[in-house]
Formats: structure tokens, C-alpha cells, sequence
């Protein structure tokens, strides 16, 4: 596909391509049970072993082996990130169109709402939503798509304001074309540049807003793993097993990294303007 190749093409997409495909294959094998060991299984002879030929990043306090939760760990935490950002841009670009093609009352509502939920910092709204709910993985999802739901509404509701002024909007009009007919071949297909670029963006936000969750314990619950839960639970074990620490957040820094790189590559290669100013 030709947007693989530029993306391949492009020096912040190719290493954020790559990133991204590595810690997605390692979500999948994860997610299959395709891991070096059990990752629930305890072995308390084991436990607590530095990094070595059977346990590639050491064992946790309870003899797991951490390159295994690790794997399972990404699966988890991708689920929730991918769930929780498809949900975010499905409702926002309906608030969004809904506020755009309408107008008026239906603008000012929505839009009213979203400057509500804006208010509120991002981890505190997710916070309160879990507080109210309860904490579990499913909770998690609904609180962050919630959360950047306002900043999907507000990247769609813009450039369909004006795309909804444009020429070819009108001619369609003029010759009796349907309202979702406009909507979805005039507005929605002309918002996929911004919708992409944004969605590869809030996969990074809603990686470290899950992290940050699970690691207050209101995330995902033990036995299963996650980033932050692993995170979480490797607190007071900082000096006698500091492998326990670094792998989990060196995976979440390198992962939110990449899905930046891959963001900032989309937008360089979607945006005109963009080209236009490249070399």
C-alpha cells in the first residue's frame, strides 16, 4: 500500500512502524498464551531470580516469569487502549458531525459538554468515572473513551464546519443528495487524515492513562497482568529486584514513544501543507 511505504519512507514513521508492529506481535503472542512460560503460574523456588537462560527477565515475588507477564501484560494493556480510543472516535465524530452539520441548539449543547469534560484533567475524570463504577478492565475502557471522547468531537467538528461551507457540499445539495449521503462521501471521507493522525496519537495517551490506572489498582485486577498493575507491584522490590521495575517501564516508555513517532509521521504525510513545506 502506498501509505505503507511513505510511512516506511518517512524516518520518525519507520521507526515508530517498527516499534509499534514489535509490540503488537508481542500483544498478539501474548494474548494466544504463546509465551516462554505460564504467566500465572507460581514457582516459589523460583522466585526472585535475576535475568537468565530459562527466565529471560528474572521471576517476581511469586516465582512468575516476568518476560511472560510482560507479554501478557502488553496484550492487556493494548486491549484497553485499542477498545477505549475505537469507542472515543466512533462517539466523538458522531458528536462531532451532529454539532457541525446541525448547527445551532445541537452545537451549542455539545459543544457545552465537551468544554465540561475538557475541564477536568484527564487521570482525575478517569479517576472519578472509576470511583463511581467500580475498578476492572471494562471500567477502564469506558472511563478513558469518555475522557478524549471531547477531543475527537472537537478535531472533527472543525474541519467539518468547514467543509460543510465548501462548494461540492452545496452542488450536492443542489442536486438532491441525501443528508447521511453528504455526511459520510463529502465529510467524514475528507476527515480521515486528521481522524488517523489523531487516533495513532490517543493510543499513546491511552496507553499511559491505563498505566497510570492499573497502577493506582483500579485498572486491571490481579491474577492478570498489566503495565501499570506490574509497575504497581514491583514498588517495594526496587532494590532487591530492580528487573521487576525497569522492564515495565522501559516497555511503556518505548511503546508510547513509538506510537508518537508513528503519529508525527501520519500527520507529516496526510497534511499538504506539510509536503508542501518538506524538502
Amino acid at each position: 500500500m502506498r501509505i505503507v511505504r511513505a510511512i516506511f519512507g518517512h524516518t520518525s514513521g519507520r521507526i515508530g512502524g517498527v516499534i509499534v508492529l514489535i509490540f503488537f506481535v508481542l500483544a498478539v503472542l501474548g494474548m494466544l498464551g504463546l509465551t516462554p512460560h505460564n504467566p500465572l503460574t507460581q514457582n516459589r523456588i523460583d522466585r526472585l531470580h535475576s535475568p537468565n537462560a530459562v527466565y529471560w527477565m528474572g521471576t517476581d515475588l511469586f516465582g512468575r516469569d516476568v518476560a511472560s507477564r510482560l507479554m501478557n501484560g502488553i496484550g492487556e494493556s493494548f486491549t484497553v487502549a485499542f477498545l477505549s480510543v475505537a469507542l472515543a472516535s466512533l462517539i466523538g465524530t458522531v458528536l462531532g458531525l451532529t454539532a457541525a452539520w446541525f448547527g445551532k441548539r445541537w452545537d451549542g449543547v455539545i459543544m457545552r459538554m465537551m468544554d465540561v469534560l475538557l475541564a477536568f484533567p484527564a487521570i482525575l475524570l478517569a479517576l472519578l468515572i472509576i470511583a463511581i463504577v467500580g475498578p476492572g478492565t471494562w471500567t477502564s475502557v469506558a472511563a478513558i473513551a469518555i475522557v478524549y471522547t471531547p477531543i475527537f468531537t472537537r478535531v472533527v467538528r472543525g474541519p467539518a464546519l468547514s467543509l460543510k461551507a465548501r462548494d461540492f457540499v452545496d452542488a450536492a445539495r443542489t442536486f438532491g443528495s441525501s443528508k447521511r449521503y453528504i455526511l459520510t462521501r463529502h465529510l467524514l471521507l475528507n476527515l480521515v487524515a486528521p481522524l488517523t493522525v489523531q487516533i495513532t496519537l490517543a493510543l499513546a495517551w491511552s496507553l499511559l492513562t491505563e498505566a497510570g490506572l492499573s497502577f493506582l489498582g483500579l485498572g486491571t485486577q490481579p491474577p492478570a497482568s498489566s503495565l501499570g498493575l506490574m509497575l504497581s507491584d514491583s514498588r517495594n522490590l526496587m532494590e532487591t529486584a530492580p528487573w521487576l521495575l525497569i522492564f515495565p517501564a522501559i516497555t511503556i516508555m518505548i511503546s508510547i514513544l513509538g506510537f508518537n513517532l508513528l503519529g508525527d509521521a501520519l500527520r507529516d504525510i496526510l497534511d499538504p501543507k506539510m509536503r508542501r513545506a518538506g524538502p
